[in-house]
């Protein structure tokens, strides 16, 4: 905890310009969320899963191939009407003439025509050019956005972010495959959010989530999947679409595994005995069955668990914060926390004052209301755009991308456009902080993937042997986060130690200390990006540090500078 009491801290949110004027030069993290962008960039191979831009970008493509499907199904339908005038024209024949009183054969050009037909006719309706020139064409047409199109690591991204919502949320599986998402209170569903539009997913789209889960050994997730494809299949009466790679048997053959692997014996038997009504000779599934009704007599079925996870050790309380609805109230609560028109001494603000809400004592977290403008804001998400890559973070001594922070980023520099060091300026007057390269790292913007998310993480370096004193710049002393737009459902910023979350609010920014006065980290401060359920969500992220030898008296004046 902190050294001063934040009653003291709160006092010291007023000190005038002259203190300001002694502090030191050092870096500030500032991050700024955006969501509901609709321009296109040109999406990076096998990473389109992990920002919702590029998501966007792929309506685009697939305008297209309706187009080149249009064009395929015109041409079609133009040799599909000569072959149906082909057939009228045989099918009269036959029921006129071979079937008829007369002897049709004696006819010589009845039976010229006739092995005419059986020798060249039939073979150029069957193997028709004209069919394989308009496949061609539409394969073609394909190839030419090759380039652009997701590739399997995409769809196995989207997939595991469907099932983090699954499991962040608490959402019911068989609700999500019917395009609703609500999750389970008592003996009902409730509803978590409503869409405009259901869109429902076919019994191929629930097996290959399914399979994602399976071949990844996560048979927790891989029966409630594979469960609701067993069941689109089976009320589908096992047909199979042309779309479509699984099958009522491929999806019957990998539950009723994923149920052993689980120690459900019962309901691996009873499955692929099913299995077996479909293909009686599999000489694999005859011998599972054999061993399943043995293991059932010696082995007791045993509970569906949830696979811990490698990174949340909070997990409960993380996923009980992103599941609140509005503002989570602190644990810690004082009168000192208010709402108030806020100037930190500096004259710019007199004018036009930040409307700043304290949130929390400990840590010590402000909310600054409108602090952009719509403009403003799109002007970041413009410059943003062709600059996105895949989020990575701290490996050692080198970055590396990782499941627990899917999203996209970019870095801003100062001179890239005149809002963004507009954008420094407003910062440093309510702050009173310098964040100008190099004392603050440049303004990153981060948008967010299908389930995209920030596990629970410290923005401040919590080892001595981080790489980030290495690089003699110092820790992390502060975070100022930016909403630039509002997302419909999830994405709330969770403070999992101090027990509260805040919503996305539209264009306003967070501020809070990462360090102690003595330059320790504020263990406080633990905090998360909670998956984004529905909307698009967009993050500016700008880091400062202090140098090293210095973090004690820059920590020391900066708390004197206004904060």
């Amino acid at each position: 905890m902190r050294s001063s009491a934040p009653e003291e801290e709160l006092r010291q949110l007023g000190c005038g310009a002259d203190t300001r004027a002694n502090l030191l030069e050092m870096k500030l993290t500032l991050c700024v969320v955006l969501a509901c962008v609709c321009a296109l960039v040109p999406a990076c191979a096998a990473e389109m899963f992990t920002s919702l831009l590029d998501v966007r970008q792929a309506i685009s493509v697939e305008r297209k191939l309706i187009g080149y499907l249009r064009t395929y199904i015109h041409k079609e339908w133009d040799r599909l009407q000569d072959i149906r005038r082909f057939y009228g024209k045989v099918w009269s024949l036959h029921n006129e003439l071979y079937g008829g009183p007369s002897d049709g054969m004696a006819n010589p050009l009845l039976a010229f025509t006739l092995i005419k037909r059986l020798h060249t006719d039939w073979l150029n309706v069957v193997y028709s050019e004209r069919a394989q020139d308009n496949a061609q064409a539409l394969r073609w047409s394909l190839e030419q956005e090759e380039d652009k199109l997701p590739n399997m690591e995409d769809v196995h991204g989207a997939a595991r972010g469907l099932m983090r919502l699954q499991d962040v949320y608490a959402l019911h599986v068989s609700s999500l495959a019917a395009g609703r998402f609500r999750r389970a209170s008592g003996d009902r569903l409730v509803d978590v959010y409503t869409p405009a539009v259901a869109t429902p997913l076919s019994g191929d789209d629930c097996f290959l989530v399914g399979k994602v889960a399976y071949d990844q050994e996560d048979y927790y997730h891989s029966v409630a999947w594979l469960q609701e494809s067993v069941e689109l299949f089976r009320s589908s009466g096992g047909r199979q679409s042309a779309e479509s790679e699984g099958t009522l048997e491929d999806a019957l053959d990998h539950l009723a595994f994923s149920h052993f692997k689980t120690g459900n014996i019962s309901h691996a038997l009873s499955l692929s005995q099913e299995l077996l009504h479909h293909d009686p000779l599999n000489g694999r599934v005859l011998r599972n069955v054999e061993k399943y009704e043995k293991l059932l007599v010696t082995r007791p079925s045993v509970s569906l668990v949830r696979p811990a996870s490698k990174y949340v050790k909070t997990r409960d309380a993380y996923e009980g914060l992103c599941r609140a609805t509005g503002p989570q109230p602190p644990q810690v609560k004082s009168d000192r926390m208010f709402c108030d028109y806020f100037t930190n001494g500096n004259p710019a603000l007199m004018l036009l004052p930040a409307k700043r809400e304290v949130l929390s004592l400990r840590p010590l977290v402000v909310l600054f209301h409108h602090f952009v403008t719509d403009r403003e804001a799109q002007h970041i998400k413009d410059l943003a755009q062709t600059r996105l890559r895949r989020s990575v973070v701290a490996a050692g001594v080198k970055q590396a991308t990782a499941d627990y922070r899917i999203s996209k980023s970019a870095w801003l520099k100062d001179s890239a456009h005149s809002v963004v060091g507009k954008l420094d300026r407003r910062i440093a007057m309510v702050t009173g902080l310098n964040v100008t390269h190099p004392f603050g790292e440049y303004l990153q913007v981060v948008n967010y993937g299908i389930g995209g998310h920030y596990e629970p993480h410290f923005d401040h370096a919590t080892s001595p042997s981080s790489p980030v004193f290495r690089l003699n710049t110092g820790n992390r002393l502060a975070t100022f986060m930016i909403y630039l737009s509002s997302v419909e459902a999830g994405g709330s910023t969770a403070f999992i130690y101090a027990n509260f979350s805040v919503p996305v609010v539209k264009n306003s920014a967070i501020f809070w200390w990462n360090l102690h006065r003595n330059g320790s980290g504020d263990v406080d401060t633990l905090h998360a990006g909670c998956p984004v359920l529905i909307g698009d969500k967009w993050g500016n992220r700008n880091t400062a540090q202090l140098a090293t030898l210095l973090v004690f008296y820059c920590d020391k004046n900066a708390y004197d500078s206004g904060y």
